[in-house]
This record gives structure tokens, sequence and C-alpha cells, in this order.
């Protein structure tokens, strides 16, 4: 297992392996990104896109204009709902888009299917020994429309089980 940390390691996509898709990018960096960028919705051309975006737009210490501008990013690198393409079974529709705030601790969250942004403030919620299990339930399908903070919307829940590992 390799991990990669370092704050030059700022995106990734699904695939390929992350040393594959830093070369990816290599090749990319003698191309001016400002005349031509890779489109398709393959994940090492997103990332390519996503790299460049990231380093282009508004550096900002305002936690709303910081979120706006990597929410932007993301979207343009997420993968169109309902794309399906045949010799790329790995493929999958973006279906969630999330943005960690750790200086603020806040997790914004977009469903590709909802008309708005949520975010949890998680100095709202309870993280202390033997506090109650909690869920916020988005329904089905994520049906359910969510607006602005929503721990308040939080649920009792049993806790899930994990799976061993291997």
């Amino acid at each position: 297992m390799t991990i990669w940390h370092d704050r030059s390691y700022q995106v990734m996509t699904n695939e390929p392996t992350y040393d594959r898709q830093l070369a990816v990018l290599e090749y990319w960096q003698n191309v001016n990104p400002r005349e031509f960028l890779p489109g398709t919705v393959r994940a090492s051309d997103r990332f390519v896109r996503a790299h460049f975006y990231i380093n282009a737009v508004t550096q900002s210490a305002d936690p709303r204009i910081a979120a706006a501008s990597v929410f932007s990013v993301i979207r343009q690198a997420s993968v169109p709902w309902g794309i399906s393409v045949a010799d790329a079974p790995n493929l999958s529709t973006t279906r969630w888009r999330v943005v960690a705030d750790h200086k603020d601790r806040r997790y914004y969250f977009e469903s590709v299917i909802s008309p708005s942004v949520f975010w949890v403030d998680l100095d709202n919620l309870d993280f202390s020994k033997g506090s109650d299990v909690v869920k916020l339930d988005l329904g089905v399908d994520m049906e359910r429309v969510m607006s602005g903070e929503v721990s308040a919307a939080f649920e009792p829940a049993a806790p899930f089980a994990f799976q061993p590992a291997d």
C-alpha cells in the first residue's frame, strides 16, 4: 500500500492508480491548459481537469468562498447523471459531491438530484463516549431534499456492524 500525503496531492479520481494519474498529469504539464484540456469522462481526463482548476480557482480564507470554489472544480470533473459507456464498465454516474472544511469542522454535501447544498457542522453533534448513534435519513435514492445546516435533522439509529477485514 502506498499513502500519498503532501499538500501537492490535491485531487484524485477512481482510477487509474495514483502513480499513473501523476504520470498522466506529467504528460499534460507541457500543454497550455488555457488552450486545451482533456474533456472526456475518463477518470484520467477528469483528474487532469480537476488538477488544473483547483490550482486556478480563487483561493480564499472565507470558508463559503473556499467551499464554492472547490465545489465548482468537483462539478466540472463529475460524471454526468445517467451516462453509460459500453467500453468503460467501471465508469459510474457521480451521485454525491462532498467538501470537507477541517478547520471549521464542517462537511458540505451536494446530491446531484437535489437543488441545494447542505452541510453538517460537526460541533453540533455529540461524539462523546456513550452518546447516541444517529443518522441523517436522505430517503430512498436521495429523494429527501435537504438545505442549509442539517445537524438537527439527525435521528436516532441502530449502529451498523462493520465487515471484518480479510
